[in-house]
């Protein structure tokens, strides 16, 4: 990550269940509190996170409790990085419709998507679409 240090990491791997997602997601944001985070920066990425990992549960791996996530997180002074990666067939990010279109506001799908893209300062997927990688950088300090 930029050939900066790292302050903390993780790496895991864990069955497609929203409970342990929702752990994992909460240990995340607590270290970031712990790191000096601030408020606004913390409800970025765990909306992100919250997003990226039911996306992975519920449209990746289907919510088959048998297929798994990946997770990988790594937090420097000046970002967290997050990779989250399923099992499922993949998906093109390009083909989700836009929910603001009014077209598609009643739609079930896209939402998601589009809040990881908003919240994140870099998202990307892989070629087949069943890995995300997404950045936030660390706003400036208001000591500063």
């Amino acid at each position: 990550m930029n050939g900066t240090s790292t302050l903390w990491n993780l790496e895991c791997r864990f069955a497609s269940d929203h409970g342990r997602a929702c752990e994992l997601t909460e240990e995340i944001i607590g270290r970031l509190g712990q790191l000096g985070w601030s408020e606004s920066d913390r409800f970025a990425v765990q909306i992100g996170l919250e997003e990226g990992l039911m996306n992975a549960i519920k449209h990746g791996n289907r919510g088959d409790a048998g297929k798994f996530v990946d997770l990988k997180v790594e937090v420097t002074p000046d970002e967290i990085y997050i990779r989250i990666g399923d099992e499922g067939c993949g998906f093109s990010s390009q083909a989700v419709p836009n929910p603001t279109l009014k077209v598609n506001r009643r739609r079930d799908s896209g939402r998601g998507v589009a809040l990881i893209r908003g919240f994140m300062d870099s998202v990307q997927y892989n070629d087949c679409g069943n890995q995300l990688e997404m950045r936030k950088r660390r706003s400036p300090s208001a000591e500063g």
